[in-house]
């Protein structure tokens, strides 16, 4: 407001001049030319007519002296006596008239007749022009229609001695010589004039120019207009008005200034300081010159609104304009205002910052946040227990657990945080949970009911000086989930009415996003712990692997990230890693469902690819079968990873279905990112999957992991790749379970957006004092050796109490593998933590359990078998098939607390005796 004159001037000048079609500057500056050329033009013309008269005057004047002087010349009058005058006078009267410079002289008789002319032959001829005054002796000029043409002549008397007119003398001059006179001079006095003009005119044009700049070309209508409207704003706006120049005076003050300051009626031209009616400190600010916008002033019982600004910014002159609004009354309107403000918003705040989780407590906290210190001074929030757990709350404000705590000071009396509160039925608290209204307690010291819940904590708040309080109900859905309270000390009024519908409005907004938590933890529980009971609870005890994984579900909710540890025949491990694409429940089961197909699959001894592929067929099932449902939304995404270690051959085959190649971590430190086949994600069909053999030695790490592990919106795949890398690298000591934990520090924020699977496994070789191995003839008398040296072997390992039922297994295996497979026959134990009896033979078919009636002589081998055996059963090679029996240990079993080396000592193989005895027992087992 402080320019708003200022601004309307130059506006209206601007706006004026573009719409002027002639301004007054124009119109004076054509005026004052037009009587320049005037003055000029008649100034010219009056030095004309001055030249003419003084010439006509000069040529009289000579005329009358020639004329004189020859009538008083001597010899005159004796000439006219003479007989002759013309011949005396005509000589004379040449000579004279040449000299004079007059164009004729003439003599002539008291008759008028000529003497002399400069024309002989008008000699004797009547002289034309008057004589009649001359000779009475007087001297007339006149001008005549001559011999010569039109002439100026003037005729004198000539006196003799008695002084009688004896003759005439007329000299004079052609008028046409008088006026080339004139002539002569009408260049100077044209130049002359032209001169003046154009002095004139420049002089005329510098005045219009800064008579333009000063009505800044505006036309006299406009002008009159403006100071017009100048006039009507000055006088008729609802705000006063000041114009101080650069000495503190007082230049201008319109009716409203003159109001609200009751200045005087002559009080322009004063100096400001001198306003006895100024307040001081209003007469310091004027007087100061100082920018100011809506500076608050008094003026008697009036509060004024100042703003003052400098006129000479846009090249005015120096001094301030001064703007003064009456704000008495507004001023108790805009605190209300203020205040509607502020509540508007913290509910907006309130609407942005409560419920940006699903986290019941985050939620609490952010409520408390959000009023402190712009409501309370102090906030605690109380959820009934259940809330916590996903339930629904109880009916009754018993067990409410104080889930947050906030306020402008940590030193306050006020129950802790995570402490468990039974609200009497007399307290505010417990009487908004009944009636799901919030409840004010404007003084706290007369409220008795608030006093009986902990007398000796009240009087600790009391003394603490918290003297208000509003216990407002969580209420979603008809349900109370707990109580804010909200307090407030003696830095602030009490609460009033107002702020109890402020309270409950802030509450109600916090009310939905903590149902919402709680409903969201309910749902998070169940689906947690449904992966949880499908994921692996313990790793199986296994000698080959030290296993280390992490899982962590993901910040939405859990995922279908899975991965598997599975101990196979042979000491060999199963390693498997999957992910099955979203989250939620159905991810978590379709990922159930994976890795049951995977582990039950593994039973069988299947190769990676093989497995793959059986896994590969039946999600194509499953999506058939389920296509058909309404609500079906089939296995989309899904991959997976599986690896096969053999710690005898320190071998690992590996195939993947579309899923990230693992990490391999040697023992020096190094890492390398394994080049696996690639193969097509579980479901589309079609598509063979390929594996890759790697030779491993013993302290390699393989890392398997999914796409949550290096997939982040904020860095490309290579940075997280590399990120993953410096994780692994340069630690060769450090366990697996160590390794996993600095992986996620390096490669995870705190809350992480998709679940992850991690699993890192140390290989560890089968030391080869550990495995005996024999190659046996195709022959039945060969099964008493084998039992000679496996008896032998056993004694050496310190497992004497297993011989006979080892022996009694390996008689039944080999004499089948004799009987109804193929060569070569070779017979492998492997002291683990069990014993393992392997048999191989180049035949692909399988034997398989069957009950022999009591009549049969056969078919009882691997019956006997089986109730020996802990476990049997059979896989194919490349080359056949073997078939493998486990037995547990006895519990002191010497040499096998520690059946694992470092580094395994080269291959020595065993050839099977020759038989000594007695064959087998002969079995007829029925083959496949």
């Amino acid at each position: 407001m402080a320019n708003r004159f200022a601004d309307w001037r130059s506006l209206s000048f601007r706006s004026l001049v573009s719409r002027s079609p002639r301004s007054v500057a124009g119109q004076v500056f054509v005026l004052q030319v037009a009587l320049v050329v005037l003055l000029v033009v008649a100034g010219v013309f009056a030095l004309v007519l001055q030249s003419d008269r003084d010439t006509n005057a000069e040529a009289k004047r000579r005329s009358v002296a020639v004329a004189e002087t020859f009538a008083h010349s001597p010899g005159v009058v004796a000439a006219l006596e003479s007989p002759d005058p013309s011949k005396i006078l005509q000589p004379l009267t040449e000579a004279a008239r040449k000299a004079a410079g007059v164009d004729f002289i003439v003599v002539l008789d008291t008759k008028g007749i000529r003497y002399t002319h400069p024309l002989p032959n008008l000699i004797g001829k009547q002289f034309v022009g008057t004589i009649g005054p001359s000779l009475e002796g007087k001297v007339y000029t006149e001008s005549v229609q001559g011999p010569l043409g039109r002439e100026v002549q003037a005729t004198v008397p000539i006196d003799n001695a008695d002084g009688k007119v004896v003759g005439l003398v007329s000299a004079g001059l052609k008028v046409k010589n008088v006026a080339s006179q004139v002539t002569r001079q009408l260049p100077i006095i044209l130049g002359a004039g032209a001169g003046a003009l154009v002095v004139a005119t420049a002089g005329t044009a510098l005045v219009g120019r800064r008579l333009r700049r000063q009505t800044h070309s505006l036309a006299p209508d406009e002008m009159t207009r403006m100071y017009d409207h100048h006039d009507t704003v000055l006088h008729s706006v609802r705000e006063g008005v000041l114009i101080i120049d650069g000495g503190g005076r007082l230049m201008l003050a319109n009716d409203e200034a003159r109001r609200l300051l009751e200045l005087p009626p002559d009080v322009e031209g004063h100096l400001v300081s001198e306003l006895s009616s100024l307040d001081p400190e209003t007469a310091a600010l004027l007087d100061s010159g100082r920018e100011v916008t809506d500076e608050v002033h008094f003026a008697g019982d009036r509060l004024l609104a100042v703003n003052q600004r400098h006129t000479d910014s846009d090249g005015g002159p120096v001094g301030t304009v001064v703007t003064l609004r009456d704000s008495t009354e507004l001023r108790a309107v805009t605190g209300r205002a203020e205040t509607a403000r502020e509540r508007l918003k913290l509910l907006y705040d309130a609407g942005l910052g409560i419920g940006t989780t699903l986290d019941v407590l985050r939620t609490a906290d952010e409520l408390a946040q959000v009023a402190v210190p712009r409501f309370a001074d102090f906030v605690t929030v109380d959820l009934a227990d259940a809330v916590l757990r996903g339930e629904e709350p109880a009916p009754t404000p018993t067990g409410m657990r104080r889930t947050a705590v906030y306020g402008i000071r940590d030193d306050h009396p006020l129950y802790e945080e995570g402490r468990l509160i039974d609200f009497l039925p007399s307290t505010p608290q417990a009487r908004g949970y009944g009636s799901g209204h919030a409840e004010l307690v404007a003084e706290l010291s007369t409220a008795t009911g608030w006093h009986a819940q902990d007398p000796e904590r009240t009087k600790r708040i009391m003394d603490y000086g918290i003297h208000t309080l509003i216990a407002a109900p969580i209420q979603a859905r008809g349900v109370v989930l707990g109580m804010a309270n909200f307090w407030r000390s003696e830095q602030h009024e009490p609460f009033d009415e107002e702020e109890l519908s402020l309270a409950e409005e802030l509450v109600a907004r916090a009310a939905v996003s903590i149902d919402n938590a709680r409903r969201y933890t309910r749902e998070h529980a169940l689906a947690v712990t449904l992966q949880r009971s499908l994921l692996p609870r313990a790793l199986p005890e296994q000698s080959a692997l030290d296993v280390g994984y992490r899982y962590l579900p993901a910040q939405s909710g859990v995922g279908g990230d899975w991965f598997d540890v599975i101990p196979l025949s042979g000491c060999r491990v199963a390693l498997a890693v999957g992910d099955v694409v979203g989250h939620g429940l159905h991810a978590a089961a379709t990922m159930g469902r994976l890795r049951t197909a995977v582990h039950n699959f593994s039973s069988l001894d299947l190769p990676p690819d093989d497995l793959l592929s059986h896994v590969d067929d039946l999600v194509g099932r499953i999506d058939q079968d389920e296509s058909g449902t309404e609500s079906a939304t089939g296995i989309v995404g899904a991959t997976c990873l599986y690896a096969i270690y053999d710690p005898v051959t320190r071998r690992c085959v590996v195939a993947r279905a579309g899923h990230l190649a693992p990490a391999l971590v040697l023992p020096d430190g190094t890492v390398t990112f394994l080049d696996l086949p690639t193969g097509p994600p579980l479901g589309l069909g079609g598509l063979p999957f390929q594996t890759a053999e790697l030779d491993l030695p013993d302290g390699a790490q393989l890392v398997l992991y999914t796409d949550g592990l290096i997939e982040d919106r904020r860095r490309d795949l290579d940075v997280s790749m590399e990120l993953l890398r410096q994780a692994l690298s340069g630690h060769p000591d450090r366990s697996p379970e160590e390794s996993c934990q600095a992986v996620l520090d390096e490669l995870l924020p705190e809350r992480p957006k998709d679940d992850v699977a991690l699993l890192i496994a140390r290989t560890h070789g089968l030391s080869r004092d550990r495995i005996a191995d024999w190659d046996v003839p195709l022959d039945p008398a060969a099964v008493a050796g084998m039992r000679d040296a496996v008896a032998r072997k056993l004694d050496e390992w310190g497992l004497s109490e297993l011989a006979f039922s080892v022996e009694l297994i390996l008689s039944e295996l080999i004499t089948n593998a004799i009987r109804y497979g193929s060569e070569p026959i070779h017979v492998r134990l492997i002291h683990d933590r069990t014993l393992i009896c392997e048999v191989a033979d180049g035949s692909s078919t399988s034997p398989h359990l069957r009950y022999a009636a009591t009549m049969d002589e056969g078919g009882r081998g691997l019956f006997l078998v089986s109730q020996i055996a802990e476990r049997w059963g059979t896989r194919y090679t490349p080359q056949g098939k073997v078939i493998w029996a486990e037995q547990a240990l006895p519990e002191v079993s010497g040499p096998a607390a520690a059946p694992m080396e470092e580094e395994a000592p080269d291959r020595d193989g065993a050839q099977g005796e020759d038989a000594q005895g007695g064959g087998a027992e002969k079995t007829d087992e029925d083959l496949a």
